[in-house]
């Protein structure tokens, strides 16, 4: 594998799939939404080109390039609201399809597409989210993620490529999205706010974005077509835990409200990948304990608190 393209790149994991080509000196190309601040993220290195295209406009993306592997992470409505506007999922269907159709118009071999645990809805307590595991997705970002996992498939066999697709859990790291709970904790903790949680008895799986982008490109590289990956850790601990490691790296002694919030209805008590398939096909480890992925996400957003307030 020496050229990639790689379509949502300005996300956590799009930039840490990004860091992890350029590390293993792949070429990288850029499709990214016009206009975006967020494209001033990807990194500017000789290996990265950027060329700007809206999602619904792929059919009309025009390069005389090739290129080994795509890597379809763009995807709109995935928080709030959007997650069930019916008409917006069904476009990131349509979306993903016309990406399947550029990547084999560029040369692609593989198409990697970006899943999520939303495909599966809720599952009994204490059972892994494996590959096997029956999808009952419950709203339409759940919904239309499914679809285009399996929609994308045959697009991908009717036109010869290796079609892969990974089922994200819970990842964090530098960059995520400020309302996740780890960003959300280290935000409130560095700026002297006592944060609340529930109980915290929830028992979930977080894996670190640079641990995901190793599984991104292992499956390139390794996978078999048709296969369906759950990424996460493969392990579990309480989210007090997780949420007490926070504040020890942020501000350590400060008190947390615990049980001060009340648990959603219907609250998913337990969130873990089975990536015993990922791990046999493709040698995919996890390498990062969450204290230090804390440590490096904290590391990033001192710093760019710092450099904000220089401005």
């Amino acid at each position: 594998m020496k050229r990639v393209v790689i379509t949502g790149a300005t996300g956590m994991i799009g930039l840490a799939i990004i860091r992890k080509m350029v590390r293993e000196n792949i070429e990288v190309l850029v499709i990214a939404r016009p206009g975006s601040k967020r494209n001033a993220r990807i990194p500017r290195d000789p290996l990265v080109t950027v060329k700007e295209c809206d999602l619904s406009d792929f059919s009309g993306f025009d390069t005389k390039e090739k290129y080994d592997c795509f890597f379809h992470l763009a995807w709109a409505g995935t928080t709030g609201a959007a997650r069930n506007d019916m008409d917006l999922q069904t476009k990131n269907i349509q979306g993903t399809l016309d990406a399947v159709e550029l990547a084999a118009k560029l040369g692609c071999e593989v198409f990697i597409g970006a899943g999520s645990q939303a495909e599966y809805g809720r599952v009994s307590d204490g059972s892994k989210l494996s590959p096997s595991t029956p999808c009952f997705p419950e709203n339409g970002y759940g919904m239309g993620k499914f679809c285009a996992g399996k929609m994308s498939k045959i697009k991908a066999e009717q036109l010869g490529m290796r079609h892969v697709w990974m089922r994200i859990l819970s990842i964090y790291g530098p960059l995520d999205g400020m309302q996740s709970m780890v960003m959300s904790g280290i935000k409130q903790l560095h700026e002297g706010v006592r944060p609340q949680y529930t109980k915290g008895e929830q028992m979930w799986d977080y894996l670190y974005c640079d641990d995901a982008a190793e599984a991104f490109f292992l499956a390139a590289e390794k996978a078999p077509h048709g296969a369906v990956y759950c990424l996460g850790s493969g392990q579990v601990r309480p989210l007090s835990e997780y949420i007490t490691i926070i504040r020890d790296t942020v501000r350590p002694g400060a008190e947390i409200g615990f049980g001060e919030i009340p648990y959603y209805p219907q609250q998913v008590m337990y969130l873990c990948a089975d990536i015993d398939i990922l791990s046999k096909e493709t040698g995919f480890v996890p390498k990062t304990p969450f204290e230090e992925g804390i440590r490096n996400t904290y590391e990033w957003y001192s710093q760019a608190e710092a450099e904000e307030q220089n401005k």
